[in-house]
């Protein structure tokens, strides 16, 4: 039998739902970023083309 205090699993639970929140949280801000992005690219695609139909 290993020698010291017993382990406290309610620290652990709550240290595993905290690290849980901030890893969701990163998610979506990832998939925030993602979706910025994507919509500054297609605005920035549809600029172009439109800046090349008034050239020719």
């Amino acid at each position: 039998m290993p020698k010291g205090p017993e382990k406290s699993t309610k620290n652990k639970a709550l240290h595993t739902k905290l690290l849980n929140r901030k890893k969701t949280k990163l998610q979506e801000e990832k998939a925030a970023k993602a979706l910025r992005l994507k919509a500054l690219v297609t605005k920035m695609n549809e600029k172009k083309s439109s800046d090349k139909s008034d050239d020719i």
